[in-house]
């Protein structure tokens, strides 16, 4: 085994040791979870749930429903999630594309091969490499690496890559040594926002106390970022 696959597996246990399966993407339909990819960039999961709320509440969280509604509608119902005229656009320009191409069925979209998939929703307007990967894993359940701003921090801090990487040498790192399972890659990305979000922060990570914390280079767990709140 490499010794990037070897840390990578490590990390990965430890993690799911510490918090247990993180049971994520939460949505109820892989359309739900398209829509909220598309509202996740540039907000928190909070207010993404508030906008989906609205649009359970008034029956439109549908293909068919959010294709025949106007942008002027749509950008009110999903006014929490922030730049709601552009994510307005956004989902209009990702629903005519499934409508034009597949007949607003999401499943045919979804039979084609993961790269083929990948590159035609990069190919739609406003959809970039996160948001189009957290589609084709989490809606299209297809094994393709997410990268985001937590696992950039975590590996870059762990020495795993370097501080300029780019999002497909990072994508790469997971792709080439971990087992190619949809399920694996779920799981460990959201663990990876876990540790994110609770420990290793923007500033002052919390070192000391993270599950990681043994993956550090020697000498990078010290005084200056271990246990500032």
């Amino acid at each position: 085994m490499r010794k990037e696959a070897k840390i990578l597996k490590s990390m990965y246990e430890a993690m799911l040791r510490s918090f247990g399966p993180q049971g994520w993407w939460p949505a109820d339909t892989p359309f739900e979870v398209v829509v909220g990819a598309i509202l996740t960039q540039n907000t928190n999961w909070a207010n993404v749930e508030k906008s989906i709320e609205n649009l359970k509440a008034q029956g439109v969280l549908s293909p068919e429903a959010l294709h025949r509604m106007s942008i002027h509608e749509l950008a009110r119902l999903i006014k929490p999630s922030g730049y709601f005229n552009i994510k307005a656009k956004r989902l209009k320009a990702f629903l005519n594309h499934l409508f034009d191409n597949y007949g607003g069925r999401l499943e045919e979209m979804f039979k084609k091969r993961t790269d083929h998939l990948r590159e035609e929703l990069l190919s739609i307007n406003g959809i970039g490499e996160e948001t189009a990967d957290s589609i084709v894993l989490y809606a299209a359940e297809k094994p393709l690496f997410v990268v985001d701003a937590y696992t950039k921090r975590i590996l870059s801090r762990h020495g795993l890559t370097g501080k300029d990487a780019t999002y497909g040498d990072i994508q790469r790192l997971f792709m080439e040594n971990l087992p190619h399972h949809a399920e694996l890659f779920n799981e460990y990305h959201a663990l990876l926002v876990r540790v994110g979000k609770e420990f290793c922060k923007k500033t002052h990570p919390l070192c000391t106390r993270c599950p990681l914390k043994e993956f550090l280079p020697h000498g990078k767990e010290d005084s200056r970022t271990s246990s500032r709140p």
